[in-house]
């Protein structure tokens, strides 16, 4: 083999441009490309670092006899450098060509260790970087075996000056730096796809959070617009019709029918102005957006029984118990469930029915029942939904609660007429 200090001085070279600053350049083009392109760069380098030493190495005195063949340095160090191309897929084997195409280039009085220091280095950084550990070290080992009996055969000795083992021990070190360096790139490769792995996770956990909470909120929104548009809906069409019903006899009632249509029509606009406004707090400038009013609870349930009343409806309203008003969040909760069962009492009991609502505001929960009569001719069998198929109402209803930890049941009494009946207690929060 060549004197180690020409040798050693190479593969310096060659690991310099190998270096993250060369990376960087090439970050913008895509990864096989990006690999293609540092392939050919290497084999350029390598191959006219060969070319520039040949002229002096075999001018050299003390190697006149040895590098004869300059035109076989040059074609030989051309052919090595390409074999580099194949150090991600076959690292072993491109090591164990850099020892013996050294060698054989050698006994044919060509020089090609321009090409083949460096390579041992790179193909060494190869071994560690592209094989798992086990393979990676058995490979390790193999080469450094291949490139001692290389040194050992070679034709061209170290100068007596130099101790015999020197040859060895700097090879040895040379490709075990290069190997590590090799690793240390792997697990650093193997961290950062972990961890971009990672990102991509929580990404998409966070996407799924904001998909649930918004789904959560247009839920949310679904029922208070509902029991808003249900309720008075329902309350206008009952008012329409006993209008209709009395236009001819009574003109006085049906513009007093139209009057209260207009006024449960504009507390209708309301309501849905107040809910609508709650979305656009989050993107209304400080001091702008729609003004909103304070949200119904237990208070608003006489008003709520009194318009129910000029409707028609029959509404017996009794509240009891120390525990003073709920919560704002179940006072909210409880008015809604009044309000939803009242008007499936209007929509399906119809004129003539009777309700009774009775609250207990007890100090840890309050308790709601609703009751009716069935109206004309009985609640059951004249349209409603059986229990086992509740409507968007009932459903609605019972998330409200379950959101408390309450709980709610609802069905129809023996006889005529349904019930409704729910618990939400005051120590949870929505």
């Amino acid at each position: 083999m060549s004197p180690s200090p020409s040798r050693t001085g190479s593969e310096s070279g060659a690991a310099g441009g190998r270096g993250s600053p060369a990376r960087r350049v090439l970050a913008w083009l895509p990864a096989r490309r990006r690999d293609r392109v540092t392939d050919a760069l290497l084999v350029l380098l390598l191959a006219g670092l060969n070319a520039a030493l040949v002229p002096t190495w075999s001018r050299a005195s003390e190697f006149d006899a040895s590098f004869t063949w300059p035109l076989g340095g040059y074609l030989a160090g051309c052919l090595l450098a390409a074999v580099m191309v194949a150090r991600r897929r076959l690292p072993l084997t491109v090591l164990v060509c850099m020892s013996l195409g050294g060698v054989l280039a050698e006994a044919s009085g060509a020089f090609v260790w321009g090409v083949a220091g460096p390579g041992i280095a790179v193909a060494s950084y190869a071994v560690g970087r592209h094989l798992p550990l086990a393979r990676s070290l058995g490979s390790l080992g193999v080469g450094a075996a291949v490139d001692a009996a290389a040194t050992l055969a070679s034709p061209v000795q170290p100068s007596a000056d130099i101790p015999g083992a020197t040859p060895y021990v700097l090879t040895l070190v040379w490709m075990g730096g290069a190997w590590w360096v090799g690793r240390l790139v792997r697990m650093r490769t193997y961290d950062t796809a972990e961890l971009r792995e990672r990102a991509r996770r929580l990404e998409r956990a966070r996407d799924a959070h904001v998909r649930a909470v918004l789904a959560e909120e247009r839920s949310r929104i679904a029922r208070e617009l509902h029991d808003v548009v249900a309720h008075h809906v329902s309350v206008m069409t009952v008012q329409a019709t006993a209008g209709r019903r009395v236009i001819h006899r009574s003109p006085e009632a049906a513009e007093q029918a139209l009057t209260d249509i207009e006024e449960t029509g504009r507390q209708a606009l309301a309501e849905m102005r107040r809910v609508v406004g709650v979305l656009r707090m989050a993107e209304a400038p400080e001091g702008g957006g729609a003004e909103r009013g304070p949200q119904p609870g237990a208070s608003d349930l006489g008003a709520l029984a009194a318009h129910l009343r000029e409707a028609g409806l029959d509404v017996d309203l009794e509240v009891r118990g120390e525990g003073g008003d709920p919560p704002p969040a179940q006072g909210l909760t409880l008015y809604r469930v009044v309000q939803e069962s009242l008007t499936n009492v209007l929509k399906h009991a119809g004129e003539g029915a009777r309700a009774r609502v009775v609250v207990d505001l007890g100090a840890d929960a309050v308790t709601v029942e609703v009751t009716d009569d069935g109206g004309r001719g009985g609640r059951v069998g004249s349209g409603a939904r059986p229990p086992e198929e509740p409507g968007h109402g009932l459903l609605g209803m019972r998330e409200r609660v379950s959101l408390f930890g309450g709980r709610l049941e609802s069905g129809p009494i023996e006889g005529a007429g349904f019930r409704v009946r729910a618990e939400i207690p005051h120590n949870r929060t929505s």
